[in-house]
């Protein structure tokens, strides 16, 4: 995905910790002692949280539902426009999987060549960096080159030229003229046909045939009209074959500006057709996109423009392409993009902003954008992201316009850029004062008392921000404020923990980054040397503090204060992480094996299988790459390539990848991965047996004490799918043995199978002991006591990760037993505000039909399908919902 947005902060919270400049200013290997700063010198900043360029409405489930209803029952030319606005409001959610396939839904919906061409370069677009992944579906013999250029001059779309409109007009008397015409310039002449001339164009039959003198002449002098002698004979030509010869584009330009001058609709298209075919290169459509827009041509300016588009974000760079599109009228966007203008600089503006966002092309990308909004959720998005541009510029007084135009028009989130330009005006009570009354007037959430928090004193700031955690336990600065303040007030612990909760369940940035300056101020090098090495794998450009030092930089100073360990001790230390189940920890560990072992292919894997446990798939990805390139070997190199193709959701060309390695080398990962495809790629309970065969088989493969115990995890898993719980037991324990502490939860199932609640509990509560991040031990074992147990329990995972959904749920069924309907509902509402979750709206869903809510079931319904559009019991549940509808 894209980066992320930063906007202009009105203020900065300063707190007290360590400077960063003096890293910058030491000598190598010579630090400064934190007692040489004084206690009131403000030295590291918290920034503001930033005011995002997204559509985020105050309802996105009712948005969603809205968006659902027109889908159903709109115009097919209606239908990319509506999976563009619900792509802005998962973008407004941060649902990376959701919002790419409302994307392609759009493109799979265009009823235009031109949609096809500006969600097509999108998808490309957003597909940055998985070039690699085509290439290696094409090694499988998969196409994988659906959104590849388009052959428009081809096409038999309507442009909007009537080239295939009969000439109907007057009969002219035609006895007595001479069956030629010849046309002279300069010196040369042309002899045509004058009624297969005439047939071209209504002004040409009544110049020839009609009253005016031309009619009486066999000789013509059009040498005043730019028109060669060369191309005068290919129009010859054309008004006797209907073909237009191959000639230069000069040439061709030339009788597309004549069939202009003389209404030759057929004559016209053909050459427009001509010239799209011609445009190769970006500076081909430069040089032929102002042709097009002078004469009309709309083939041409689309082929024109679908260079541009896949030449994102690149062709931002020259200025002969921003220019064309700044500068386009009304007329001229409709021509290049007929319907589709929206949609288009909706795209060049998401471009624009990731790229360069403070330019002025961006701001002009935007403009146009509001120019081109046609209804008013449209004008919402618009105007807002035009607002955060100006505001990035510092432009507070158009930024202040804007915002406010967006807030008036129902965009209730513009009110944040509008207090923060008001506390830049005028002060922080007139701030505060608009974001209060916001939270007065809707339904509020937790951006809202974050936002108002910047604009009061502490102590009501520290209630709002709790406030703020209570309704969006999601959002970062919060943590951040709180941790700073704590630590400020020399309570290390205490700060510490408050970072800690955030990075239990979300892997920030800016997180790791306070939490790395807090351990340099309590002089815990190591552990700050752990936090930089998570940063740099995470992001190796990494900026720390605002932009100013590279994390790089900062990491070879700090790695100078801490003893290094040898190749044993990193291994050491990985199983002891790994075992403990910190994988942050274990993320640092790899990072410093990579720095000295030349045997990288099988740490970079390791790496990827960390970032995809701690939600973090780009970064992922680019381990799995990294581990391909650095293979040691081809069967090794084919084991990284299936995992690439399986983790994108190539199963099958995965499972072949495995395949082709195991005919070169048997090995554990290459049976490993094969076991994992084929489990997958079929529900046959057949295939159990064959993925313990070759589970079987990997275990006899030579691999270390981490995989191995994945392994007979994994393998436990099928036995007790196919209820051999002894075997199943025998394989958790054997696991256990090599400290694979996940298998505790395999072996509590085994358990509870056999009827032991108890021993299952006990099994749970050791990897409760022993797991770091261990939210999800606790809701495995609230499955294995009795009621009030399992409410603590689950009480305890929405504290560690509210971001699971299970204890929301178990409390509203709870709940809805009890017949409190209304708190019932009210416990999924409170998680859905934050989280976009197909089980939460589902089970709302259900709730809102006992108790006789048709609206509110419907609404969920739709808001569900939304999410899953194919999802079975959502679908039956809708379809019943509906039939109550009056």
């Amino acid at each position: 995905m894209r980066k992320p947005f930063f906007s202009d902060s009105c203020k900065e919270t300063q707190l007290h910790a360590l400077n960063p400049q003096s890293w910058l200013q030491v000598e190598r290997g010579k630090l400064a002692k934190l007692a040489s700063y004084s206690c009131n010198e403000p030295l590291v900043k918290v920034a503001e949280p930033p005011i995002l360029p997204h559509f985020k409405p105050l309802d996105y489930v009712e948005i969603l539902a809205q968006i659902h209803e027109e889908l159903e029952n709109s115009d097919v030319h209606d239908k990319a426009s509506l999976y563009l606005l619900q792509f802005h409001v998962f973008r407004g959610l941060g649902e990376v999987k959701l919002l790419r396939r409302s994307l392609r839904s759009a493109w799979l919906n265009a009823s235009t060549i031109h949609e096809r061409l500006v969600f097509g370069a999108w998808l490309k677009y957003e597909k940055q960096g998985e070039e690699l992944i085509a290439d290696l579906l094409a090694s499988c013999g998969k196409c994988t080159q659906e959104f590849g250029y388009l052959d428009i001059a081809s096409s038999q779309l309507d442009f909007g030229a009537q080239a295939s409109q009969d000439i109907k007009t007057q009969d002219y008397n035609t006895i007595g003229l001479s069956d030629y015409v010849i046309f002279k310039i300069g010196d040369d002449k042309v002899k045509c046909d004058r009624q297969k001339m005439a047939a071209l164009s209504i002004p040409f039959r009544t110049m020839l045939n009609g009253c005016f003198t031309e009619s009486s002449q066999e000789e013509i002098d059009i040498s005043e009209n730019g028109i060669s002698p060369l191309s005068m004979r290919a129009i010859s030509e054309f008004s006797q074959t209907n073909e237009l010869k191959d000639l230069p584009a000069e040439s061709i330009l030339e009788i597309l500006s004549f069939a202009n001058k003389f209404c030759c609709e057929k004559l016209k298209d053909v050459c427009d057709r001509k010239l799209a075919a011609m445009v190769c290169s970006r500076q081909d459509a430069v040089n032929l996109m102002e042709y097009a827009l002078h004469e009309n041509s709309p083939v041409t300016a689309a082929s024109c423009l679908q260079v541009f588009l896949h030449d994102l974000p690149d062709c931002l760079n020259d200025e002969q392409v921003t220019r064309i599109f700044c500068n386009v009228d009304a007329h001229q966007r409709a021509l290049m993009v007929g319907h589709a203008s929206f949609s288009l600089f909706c795209f060049l503006s998401e471009v624009a902003m990731n790229s360069h966002p403070a330019s002025d092309f961006t701001i002009s990308f935007l403009e146009r954008l509001v120019e081109c909004a046609s209804d008013i959720r449209q004008k919402q998005l618009a105007l807002h992201q035009l607002a955060c541009m100006r505001l990035l510029r510092k432009e507070y007084d158009k930024s202040r316009q804007l915002f406010d135009a967006a807030y008036q028009a129902g965009h209730v989130y513009s009110i944040a850029g509008l207090a923060r330009v008001t506390c830049k005006w005028e002060n922080q009570v007139s701030a505060y004062e608009k974001i209060s009354s916001a939270i007065d007037s809707h339904n509020p959430l937790g951006w809202m008392y974050q936002e108002r928090s910047l604009y009061c004193d502490s102590e009501k700031r520290w209630q709002d921000l709790e406030k703020a955690t209570e309704l969006d336990p999601t959002l970062v600065y919060p943590y951040m404020y709180r941790a700073a303040i704590l630590m400020r007030e020399e309570n290390m612990q205490a700060a510490l923990t408050e970072i800690n909760r955030i990075l239990g369940f979300k892997l920030s940035l800016e997180c790791l980054e306070l939490r790395f300056c807090f351990y340099l101020l309590i002089e815990d090098y190591r552990s700050a040397l752990s936090d930089l090495q998570a940063i740099l794998t995470l992001n190796p450009q990494y900026r720390m503090f605002q932009g100013r030092v590279a994390a790089s930089q900062l990491h070879t100073l700090v790695q100078e204060h801490v003893k290094p360990w040898t190749m044993a001790d990193c291994w050491l230390q990985l199983y002891e992480r790994w075992s403990s189940v910190d994988d942050i920890g274990s993320l640092s560990v790899i990072y410093q094996m990579l720095e000295s072992d030349p045997v990288k292919g099988v740490l970079y894997f390791r790496q990827s299988l960390l970032l995809l446990r701690l939600n973090c798939p780009e970064a992922a990805m680019r381990s799995l790459q990294l581990a391909r390139q650095h293979a040691a070997t081809e069967p090794e190199r084919l084991v990284y390539e299936g995992w690439i193709l399986y983790d994108t959701g190539h199963c099958e060309e995965g499972l072949r990848k495995a395949e082709e390695s195991l005919k070169l080398h048997r090995s554990f990962e290459a049976f490993f991965l094969k076991a994992y495809a084929l489990a997958d790629s079929s529900p046959d309970p057949s295939y159990s047996m064959k993925v313990i065969s070759l589970l079987e088989d990997a275990l006899k493969c030579p691999s270390d004490r981490l995989r191995k115990g994945q392994a007979l995890n994994n393998l436990g898993s099928v036995y007790v799918e196919c209820r051999k719980l002894d075997m199943a037991a025998d394989c958790y324990i054997n696991a256990l043995k090599i400290r694979h502490t996940r298998a505790h939860q395999g072996l509590a199932r085994v358990h509870y199978l056999n009827n032991n609640r108890e021993a299952a509990y006990e099994e749970m509560t050791k990897l409760i002991e022993k797991a770091k991040n261990n939210a999800s031990a606790y809701e495995k074992r609230s499955e294995y006591c009795d009621r009030d147990l399992t409410k603590e329990d689950l009480k305890m995972v929405t504290q560690l990760d509210p971001m699971r959904v299970y204890p929301y749920r178990y409390r509203a069924a709870v709940l809805m037993d009890n017949h409190e309907e209304k708190e019932a509902i009210a416990e999924l509402t409170k998680a859905i505000a934050f989280k976009a979750d197909l089980h939460l709206l589902h089970l709302r869903a259900a709730f809102h039909e006992s108790i006789g809510d048709v609206s509110g079931a419907l609404r969920d319904c739709r808001a569900a399908l939304s999410l899953d559009p194919n999802h079975p019991e959502i679908m039956e549940l809708h379809c019943r919902v509906h039939s109550q509808e009056p």
